[in-house]
This record gives C-alpha cells, sequence and structure tokens, in this order.
C-alpha cells in the first residue's frame, strides 16, 4: 500500500476508533519510514527555506537524521515540578550542590563580580540557577536538541507551536553562530548549556563576555554567567532589592466570636492564594488577611502571597517583584523557591568555606 493511502485510510479510523490527536499524531508517524516525510515537517522545511532562505535540500538532510523519542514524550507528561515542596526541595538544597556553588563562585568570581556589577544580578542567585539548572554543568541534557525539538513540535499536539517555534529559533541561533544542528546537546525539551537556555532565549539573551565572537553556553563559563545576568536584567531585575520573606498566619483566636467567618480559624489568607505569580497586594491587604511578615519592608512594597507544601502543614511567602523574575526564568514557584534558597546556602556556605 502506498504511503498517502495508508495515510487517508488512518485519517478515515481516526473517528470511529475515538483517537486522540495526540494517539493519532504518532500513529500516523509511525507509518511512515522518516519524520520528513510527514506533512507538518514538509510545511515545516517549506517554511524556513522560503522566510529564513535556508536550503531545502540541506534542511533534508537533517530531518532524515531526526527521530521521534517516546522517552520525550514521556518525561514532558510528568515534570518534577508536580512534586510537593518538601520533596521538590531535597532534590536542589543537597550539601552536594552546595559545596558545588561555593567552588563555582570561587573559580568564577572574576566574571561573577563583573556580570553582578554590568547587570545588578547577585553572584549567588546567578551560581545557584546554574546549580539548579545543570549542577554546574555535569547535567545538561544527552538528547540531540534537534530530536527534541522535533518530537515535541511534530508529535505533542499540546504544546506544538511553541515548539515549532523554538526548532525555527534553534536553526537559526545554528546559522548564526555556525554550528552544526544536528551536533548540540541538551534537555528532553530542548535545553542548552549550562544555563539551560531555550533557542529562543538564546539568541535574545545570550552574550559573548569575553568577546571571542561566540556565545558558547556549553563550555565558557564567562558568557554562560553574563548570558543569565543579561536575562535577568531584561526581565527586570532590582538591584539590591528583597526577593522573599516569610511570613505566619496570626491566630484568629482572639476575634469576636459574633464576628462573619468564611473560613476556619487563621486560614483568611486562602482567599489570596492563586496561580498568578505578578506581586498584586499592598502591606496594608497582606495585613488584613491576619498575615504577620518576618521583617519591614518598604510601605509601597506590592507582594504575592504564595505556599509551600510540606509534610504537615505548609510554608507561607511573601514574594517580591525580583522572586517574580526568577519564575520568568522557569514559571514554576517551586523552582524559584529553590533557586533562592540555593543562593542563601551558598553565600553562607561561603563565608566559612576552608
Amino acid at each position: 500500500m502506498k504511503k498517502h493511502d495508508l495515510i487517508s485510510r488512518l485519517k478515515s479510523l481516526a473517528s470511529p476508533l475515538r483517537l486522540s490527536p495526540f494517539a493519532f499524531c504518532l500513529l500516523l508517524i509511525s507509518c511512515t519510514s522518516n519524520i520528513k516525510d510527514t506533512e507538518s515537517v514538509k510545511a515545516f522545511i517549506e517554511q524556513m527555506a522560503t522566510k529564513h532562505q535556508f536550503d531545502k535540500s540541506e534542511l533534508d538532510d537533517w530531518f532524515e537524521t531526526v527521530e521521534i523519542k517516546q522517552d520525550i514524550l514521556k518525561r514532558i507528561s510528568s515534570p518534577s515540578e508536580a512534586m510537593p515542596w518538601y520533596k521538590y526541595r531535597k532534590i536542589f538544597l543537597t550539601e552536594a550542590r552546595i559545596n558545588a556553588g561555593v567552588q563555582f563562585w570561587r573559580d568564577n568570581a572574576s566574571a561573577l563580580a563583573a556580570a553582578e556589577q554590568q547587570y545588578g544580578v547577585p553572584a549567588e542567585i546567578i551560581t545557584a540557577i546554574i546549580g539548579v539548572e545543570t549542577l554546574f554543568g555535569k547535567n545538561t541534557g544527552n538528547h540531540r536538541v534537534i530530536d527534541a525539538l522535533s518530537t515535541l513540535a511534530f508529535a505533542y499536539p499540546p504544546r506544538s507551536k511553541f515548539f515549532v517555534s523554538e526548532l525555527e529559533n534553534f536553526l537559526l541561533l545554528c546559522r548564526d553562530e555556525r554550528i552544526p544542528p544536528t551536533e548540540p546537546l541538551g534537555s528532553y525539551a530542548g535545553a542548552m548549556g549550562l544555563p539551560q537556555f531555550m533557542p529562543s532565549s538564546f539568541r535574545a539573551y545570550a552574550v559573548d563576555f569575553d568577546n571571542d565572537n561566540r556565545r558558547d553556553i556549553w563550555h565558557n563559563n564567562s558568557d554562560v554567567i553574563a548570558s543569565i545576568g543579561n536575562y535577568f536584567a531584561k526581565h527586570h531585575w532590582q538591584a539590591g532589592k528583597t526577593i522573599a520573606i516569610p511570613v505566619t498566619a496570626k491566630d484568629e483566636a482572639s476575634a469576636p466570636a459574633n464576628a462573619p467567618r468564611l473560613r476556619p480559624v487563621g486560614e483568611s489568607y486562602k482567599s489570596a492564594l492563586n496561580k498568578d505569580l505578578k506581586p498584586n497586594l499592598s502591606l496594608t491587604e497582606l495585613e488584613s488577611l491576619n498575615l504577620t511578615l518576618s521583617r519591614q519592608l518598604p510601605l509601597d512594597s506590592k507582594v504575592k502571597l504564595l505556599n509551600f507544601e510540606l509534610q504537615q502543614g505548609e510554608e507561607l511567602w511573601a514574594a517580591l517583584n525580583n522572586f517574580y523574575v526568577i519564575t520568568r526564568y522557569n514559571h514554576s514557584p517551586l523552582y524559584a523557591m529553590a533557586v533562592y534558597q540555593l543562593s542563601l546556602s551558598i553565600l553562607d556556605k561561603k563565608g566559612s568555606y576552608p
């Protein structure tokens, strides 16, 4: 049976078999000799040739080698950020990672100091980002970036639009940086190098800090450090400002017995919890929720109330603008809190490091 006849029959079977778009996409790809032969990839190749003047035969050669990776599809469906805070933090707040962070800081002190001076981002925050992302270069990923991005672009419909765009940016950065697209390795999601930049972030924020005419986030620590600093600066990091502080809920037992209660005693604050991460509460509004800050903040501060699940109970934090900026790197509040707490641990350990 010819390939186009087989595809037509599969399409006709999709409805009665009630295949999801995701399952049908995988079935369709598995029945073709190569991902390059699918209509979606053909259209992408045509777009890259027309829009960006890529050589079509060269694109064909690259996509001839691309493979759909089932392990990537499995990983993207179960990210570690789905676990509770008390488990998540144990991955990153370890003595080994803290000590490695101190050593990275000592080995790259001049670049970290220069980046902090230029971008206003503390050395411990830049160091912690690299520690959380790749354990200072030990875990940069072993998937070919072109495979990872193609898998998610053409075999994962929920995020297809995003990853098609990232694949486009990847091929453009490879051309700009004179890198063969089949060579770079990265994470299962196509994130690259020590800072785990997605291709669009590389093109927008990567920096050639040592002026060697290359933005090398795989091997050049100076470029890595400055690129993270530039990313944060462009997302409006405020130098010298507070990141987050603990909050405690007051005991409401002393409230008048006839006072209306929409929530159980001590839980008025829960009305302010939601998935939005941008600071939206004034200090007056925070205090009206029967919450107490662990230390004073400027009266005009805006905060976001966040809760983090413990084995018993929860932690409450007031997160400010700089915490929000960390979530622009990764939109999970768990990630941002891990970065913040790791940065504090590295800073504290560095003061007593032999």
